[in-house]
């Protein structure tokens, strides 16, 4: 019997879903993959006035622990230093900002739906 689960996705394809995602929700897109030496942010986006950085975390499965475990200490470091150099380069210094995080896990018996975990102001 062939697998109900939907077809892992790569990083990219990920990030992609998640755009979307949140272009429905009302956010606009600034840029995708800022990289810095500081670190990288997957989506810059407005939330009406606020920029936000959005970290994105994909699991095909809980296997080896749930995708917002992956977001740990060391990785808010990364984005908070990354977000810096964001503002920095190409923000005024009163800019409102967040950090966000979204993960995505396929569901269980669907051959095309995920669940979407939209986590705002992981930085607190």
């Amino acid at each position: 019997m062939p697998s109900r689960q939907p077809p892992r996705l790569s990083g990219k394809q990920a990030e992609k879903m998640a755009c979307n995602y949140l272009l429905k929700r009302g956010l606009t897109l600034v840029e995708r993959n800022f990289r810095t030496r500081r670190g990288e942010i997957d989506l810059i986006m407005y939330d009406r006035q606020d920029l936000v950085f959005v970290e994105v975390k994909y699991r095909h499965s809980n296997r080896f622990g749930s995708a917002e475990e992956a977001i740990t200490g060391a990785k808010l470091t990364r984005l908070r230093a990354a977000a810096s150099a964001f503002l920095q380069q190409r923000q005024p210094s009163s800019q409102a900002f967040r950090l966000d995080a979204l993960t995505l896990v396929p569901l269980v018996d669907s051959r095309h739906s995920y669940r979407y975990n939209w986590i705002k102001n992981i930085s607190q």
